[in-house]
């Protein structure tokens, strides 16, 4: 499992915008979802530039969804499994991560490490349905 920390988040950044064939691809389930994201852990203020991207808290890609931890400065990766739409946004089911106790694991959300539930809340807006550990919005970064 590789651990991104805050400070390589921009690199990750590049690494995205290098691949201009996925734009041309139909999106997944998720795709609204692709991204940084900042607020979570704490109200989401600035979602402009460089201090955006400092306080990321989730980074949404096709197969992968990291996440910060408030005590922690790695990312926690995880694999997706499968993504199900659902009437406000998806359910995102995570590959099982063995011999990790929960909430090491985990989202911390509605009970189960290895589900995400994301609720669509604008074009820029979501929100981590049960996640204990994300109690506020998270809004995309942008340029």
């Amino acid at each position: 499992m590789t651990l991104l920390t805050r400070r390589s988040l921009p690199l990750l950044g590049l690494g995205l915008l290098a691949a201009p064939a996925l734009a041309q691809r139909p999106l997944p389930p998720h795709g609204f979802l692709f991204g940084s994201w900042t607020g979570g852990l704490f109200p989401a203020t600035d979602t402009e530039g460089p201090a955006c991207f400092g306080a990321v808290t989730l980074i949404v890609a096709p197969d992968v969804v990291m996440r910060a931890s408030s005590l922690d400065v790695a990312y926690r990766q995880r694999l997706v499994e499968s993504v199900a739409l659902t009437p406000d946004g998806v359910e995102i089911r995570l590959l099982p991560v063995p011999g990790r106790p929960p909430p090491e694991a985990g989202f911390g959300c509605g009970g189960s490490p290895d589900l995400l539930r994301v609720a669509r809340r604008g074009a820029d807006e979501i929100a981590l349905v049960g996640c204990t550990d994300f109690p506020f919005p998270l809004r995309r970064c942008k340029g």
